[in-house]
């Protein structure tokens, strides 16, 4: 394998199999083509890595950039482009857009809505519903589709299934893994006395971690009845952690950058801008979800971006709306982890990249290797930066980091050889497509 390369990213330190190490990279075709010393000249168009990391492409399989529906707060460009200029290459996006995704119609009009409009390639999860649980099993296997999503806690109309039956026809059809938002919707019901008028510090209370643990522990039980495979979304409780530890034969779980650095204490500073489901607890379950990411539990970080206007998000508690965005931040926030020593840049591209591509079975993604898709996060560890509000992409354009000091930051993201991203500025025409999985393949014609 020698020279005709279309592009070669020259001496910079490579995160893949083999560990750490400098080395080229030569890509042709939009995929890896070699990794080494690769001779000067031998690519039509080099990029001077030296200095930065290069690491396979972060894949975000939790966000919601709500077209089609309330798209004055994002859309699938708007927030791609946010995607992009954090370093992420890949996400998947949730159902819970007007109108639902719930069928074939509705998940091929967004696999058109963000064909080569999207800055990054793109899965859309199918809403699991009452209604669908019969066709969940075709359903999961259509092109683009990442997977059947449940919420088993307050959402939206028919996407809520709170009840054990309803859970159980569709997992019981469902062959790919199944992802689930897991809040015990009866006691969420009983327990709305608890919000405090203007008081977003409530939310917790309201919402607290019986509830989590609960349905977590009802789920993984119908999982493990029937065989299924399934992922639980944003682990919030030291608790699930400990439970999940003993149930991993069946269930994954994720965990995300705002249960990870936030807690509890800073409702005082960030008041509703904070409020997220299931909600940032007090430090004890911070620590506890901190455990699962060391003892290796948690397999994925998702940021859960859910992006509001801050006039949303500025009504008074309860009517404000729970989100925040997070898809652009969750490279710069994690990285600065890596360089506080919390985390190794090992369990980081673990975290981002091998574990989504073996969790959600994606095809040729999630490593640095030849023949996979030539997708990069390549950043500087060393690079001290603040996250702004100003920096941010998505339409909502705030963040909950904002004036957070960080070490480590994302210089560039390549897509499928394109570079998508370099130093802050969108390099190239939106080229996104829908990515493949291994059980959704289509046959040789």
């Amino acid at each position: 394998m020698t020279g005709g390369f279309e592009t070669v990213l020259r001496g910079g330190t490579v995160v893949n199999h083999e560990g750490e190490g400098i080395r080229d990279i030569g890509l042709r075709d939009g995929r890896i083509a070699e990794i080494g010393a690769i001779a000067p000249g031998a690519g039509g168009r080099e990029i001077d890595c030296r200095g930065l990391h290069v690491l396979p492409g972060v894949i975000d399989s939790q966000v919601h950039f709500r077209e089609p529906g309330p798209t004055h707060k994002e859309d699938l460009e708007s927030g791609s482009r946010a995607a992009v200029l954090g370093g992420v290459t890949c996400v998947f996006e949730m159902p819970n857009t007007d109108p639902l995704t719930t069928d074939e119609a509705a998940l091929a009009d967004k696999i058109r809505r963000g064909h080569h409009r999207m800055h990054c390639d793109f899965a859309f999860w199918v809403g699991g519903t009452r209604e669908n649980a019969a066709d969940v099993g075709e359903l999961e296997r259509l092109p683009g589709a990442a997977g059947i999503k449940v919420f088993m806690g307050s959402s939206t109309g028919s996407l809520l299934v709170e009840d054990d039956d309803g859970v159980r026809e569709i997992l019981k059809r469902a062959r790919r893994r199944a992802a689930f938002h897991s809040e015990d919707e009866f006691r969420l019901r009983e327990r709305l006395p608890l919000r405090v008028e203007g008081d977003p510090a409530s939310h917790p209370v309201w919402r607290d971690e019986v509830a989590a643990l609960q349905c977590t522990e009802r789920l993984v039980g119908i999982a493990e009845e029937t065989g299924a495979r399934i992922h639980v979304l944003h682990i919030s409780t030291a608790e699930e952690i400990l439970f999940l530890g003993r149930h991993k034969a069946n269930a994954t779980c994720e965990a995300t950058p705002h249960h990870l650095t936030l807690s509890a204490e800073d409702y005082a500073r960030l008041g509703t801008k904070l409020q997220m489901n299931p909600p940032v607890r007090d430090v004890r379950h911070r620590d506890g979800v901190w455990l699962g990411i060391a003892q290796g539990i948690v397999d994925v970080l998702g940021s859960d971006h859910a992006p509001h206007t801050l006039e949303e998000k500025a009504k008074p508690y309860p009517a404000s709306p729970s989100g925040m965005t997070g898809v652009q931040t969750l490279v710069p926030v994690m990285l600065d982890h890596v360089a506080k020593g919390r985390l190794s840049l090992q369990r980081f591209v673990d975290l981002t990249s091998a574990g989504p591509q073996r969790i959600f079975g994606l095809s040729g993604k999630g490593r640095i290797a030849v023949g996979y898709d030539a997708d990069f996060t390549i950043v500087d560890l060393k690079r001290r930066e603040t996250i702004t509000d100003a920096w941010i992409g998505s339409k909502s354009q705030w963040t909950p980091h904002d004036g957070r000091a960080v070490t480590g930051w994302p210089v560039g993201t390549m897509v499928r050889g394109r570079r998508a991203m370099w130093e802050g500025e969108i390099a190239e025409a939106a080229t996104g497509e829908a990515a493949r999985f291994v059980e959704t393949l289509a046959p040789r014609g």
